[in-house]
């Protein structure tokens, strides 16, 4: 059966209601045609000029993002700009750009569910529920348990592992024994009092201020920042296997694919790789006129 983008923008909407996206956001098919037949989709978390050339490379004409590429209005659209270039270029190549933002971060099994799954906790619940008449476990961030408490050891050798980092900040003293935890993907320092009124031994998230980190340290409470990109990329294979269920329950023939070039954007360096540092940085995409007030939070 033939699918086209109206059947994705459909499923999608099944599975992380767009009605559920903050009113600040901008979400569903920022580019392209509701009526234009998928070949195949590629997913990544962010909508750059990399994934384009991904998309190409493989013959996908749809991509699904979590940030979206247009944030705010756009007032004029210049193709010497990042966002300019990503459109010019998305819509020589007739690609279908479909962003899945805060609808996916405050959907039942969305973007702090993946994580929390990510990391073995059960029992998972909103860390602050969305006052809305949806059904179902919406809302922002999580709470959930481990059956069996980790050690701060264990929970740390855990959580590099799933956040693909080298190093992390932490505010306050990790507990030596790990049982409840509160977080949230993506940028969430203002949940982190409510992380500690719901009785969460630790919060992890992304993007602490330094006033939430200072506040943690005097309350004896942690918090730890897993990057914006560390505690987000859990959803998206997570993402992949909800569309491909989909796909083989509505008989689409469909091929859904994960982001092979999507790198984290930013890089750990000691003080012994200052002398290298400049041979690491170059820039690959040449020089561009960076506007960056339609970047998502």
């Amino acid at each position: 059966m033939n699918v086209y983008v109206h059947h994705i923008l459909a499923a999608l909407d099944q599975l992380a209601p767009f009605s559920l996206a903050e009113n600040w956001d901008n979400v569903g098919l920022l580019a392209g045609n509701p009526q234009t037949p998928v070949t195949s989709i590629l997913l990544g978390l962010d909508p750059t000029i990399r994934l384009l050339d991904e998309a190409i490379a493989r013959g996908a004409n749809t991509i699904i993002t979590h940030h979206p590429f247009i944030f705010h209005p756009l007032s004029t659209v210049l193709t010497s700009t990042p966002v300019g270039i990503f459109l010019e270029k998305a819509l020589a190549h007739t690609i279908n750009v479909i962003s899945c933002h805060t609808n996916l971060d405050n959907a039942e099994s969305g973007v702090s569910d993946a994580l929390g799954r990510a990391l073995g906790l059960t029992a998972l619940t909103p860390l602050r529920p969305l006052a809305t008449p949806e059904t179902g476990a919406t809302g922002m961030g999580r709470i959930g348990i481990f059956e069996r408490p980790l050690s701060a050891t264990a929970f740390m050798d855990r959580l590099f592992q799933i956040l693909q980092l080298t190093t992390i900040q932490v505010a306050g003293t990790i507990p030596e024994q790990i049982r409840t935890v509160a977080l949230c993907g993506g940028s969430g320092s203002e949940l982190a009092e409510t992380a500690r009124s719901r009785g969460a031994d630790l919060y992890l998230s992304a993007e602490i201020k330094h006033s939430t980190a200072r506040w943690a340290e005097a309350c004896g409470f942690c918090v730890i920042d897993g990057s914006h990109y560390g505690t987000e990329q859990p959803v998206m294979p997570y993402l992949q296997d909800m569309i491909q269920t989909m796909a083989a329950t509505n008989n689409w023939s469909l091929e859904v694919f994960l982001t092979q070039t999507e790198k984290h954007p930013f890089h750990s360096y000691s003080k012994t790789d200052i002398p290298s540092i400049h041979s690491k940085t170059h820039n690959t995409n040449g020089s561009q006129t960076c506007n960056h007030t339609n970047n998502p939070i």
